[in-house]
């Protein structure tokens, strides 16, 4: 029905003489013939995304469809429809990486950007298979009393001839590409195999978790969880070292695909934490229900409370409601001792961040569980100061 009404609002909002298709999917083409200039045919795709965007009733239902409109023009020296729409669905893509509800024209770069793209993409499915990826592991602490919890995991990629490659931009592509999944596959193992070995090495620290990023793609995956089971088998860990960390986002547009795979690692002993929260769109009326056990505080909400008293309230806000729903609450992005200081005196359970500790190499970690947990210096004296 959906469909059936975006198509309705594209036809009206082109000209007689013009055609509008449905090539598949979600995805619809139109054709403008004849048409003056460029501007003309971008002022046309903006009055039908403005069109598109309209609020919808679909049985009782508000709705508000979004588009990415790619377009190019036939004075480029097209010999082909192939070449058309290819070109066209390449400025679709530049829409949506824009940041979606966005025109793009086609140009010529995008032919040498989709190129590098690719040639990526293939050096990532490579890297994943050849030693090229490593993880980095960033203390988590225990905050009152202060004492080192756990790690997260983060994945980075140096290149043979690039250098490091940004894990912003190759997570990014490995969700694109499908690659995303083995790519979650082998960091659980490695971080899982290195907590193994850690908690071999000094058995004290058994209390300590491991917290790993996963996708939306991830827990569209009815193989997640056997994975995960088999991992932890493999490696003789108990299913509650292991919090698997997803965007309040991501779950959210995913949740009624990610139930069953939430479910499944839950019954396994698996915990979860909603990384960045506060930063999506409201998921307040689920927490009590989906399996959460911590909720882990935007890093921006953090570093703005020196300059900003509501990103104090905020996270105090945050705080009460962990406490309220018996979920630990997380402060990502600490950088100063005020900040610590601060969300000491709140209560926050738990922190991490580069005042803390940086992320740390594998070969690193064994000098840090060694050594007595200290606090930062300085935080004693401002602890006295925060009301």
């Amino acid at each position: 029905q959906m469909l059936q009404a975006v198509a309705r609002r594209l036809s009206a909002g082109v000209r007689p003489g013009d055609l509008v298709a449905r090539l598949g999917g979600d995805e619809f083409a139109v054709l403008l013939d004849p048409i003056d200039s460029a501007e003309a045919s971008l002022a046309m795709a903006r009055r039908l995304l403005h069109a598109l965007q309209q609020t919808l009733v679909i049985n009782g239902t508000e709705l508000q469809p979004g588009a990415s409109i790619g377009v190019t023009l036939s004075d480029l020296g097209y010999r082909t429809t192939d070449e058309i729409l290819r070109d066209a669905d390449l400025a679709m893509y530049a829409a949506k990486a824009g940041g979606r509800h966005r025109v793009a024209l086609f140009d010529h770069s995008m032919h040498a950007r989709m190129a590098e793209k690719l040639k990526l993409e293939g050096e990532l499915r490579r890297a994943i298979g050849e030693g090229q990826l490593s993880l980095v592991y960033q203390p988590l602490y225990d905050l009152e009393p202060y004492r080192l919890s756990g790690f997260e995991a983060l994945a980075r990629w140096t290149h043979p001839e690039r250098g490091p490659i940004s894990p912003a931009v190759f997570i990014a592509l490995a969700e694109e590409s499908g690659h995303i999944e083995a790519l979650t596959h082998w960091v659980v193992d490695q971080a899982v195999s290195q907590l193994a070995a850690w908690r071999s090495a000094h058995p004290a620290l058994g209390a300590m978790d491991m917290h790993v990023n996963i996708s939306g793609r991830d827990l569209a995956n009815p193989a997640l969880a056997s994975q995960v089971q088999s991992t932890l088998q493999r490696h003789g860990l108990p299913a509650r070292v292991l919090t698997l960390e997803i965007t309040e986002t991501t779950l959210m547009g995913r949740l009624e695909t990610a139930l069953g795979t939430l479910a499944a690692l839950r019954q396994l002993g698996v915990r979860f934490s909603i990384d960045d929260f506060g930063t999506g769109y409201s998921s307040l009326a689920y927490l009590s229900t989906l399996p959460i056990d911590s909720l882990k505080i935007d890093g921006s909400f953090v570093r703005g409370m020196s300059e900003a008293p509501q990103n104090v309230e905020i996270v105090r806000a945050v705080l009460n409601l962990g406490r309220s729903l018996g979920k630990k609450v997380i402060a990502e992005g600490i950088e100063t001792v005020e900040q610590l200081a601060t969300l000491q005196a709140m209560g926050v359970h738990v922190g991490q961040g580069y005042l803390l500790s940086r992320p740390l190499r594998a070969a690193q970690v064994p000098a840090l569980l060694g050594e007595p947990v200290q606090a930062p210096p300085q935080v004693g004296a401002l602890l006295q100061q925060v009301p």
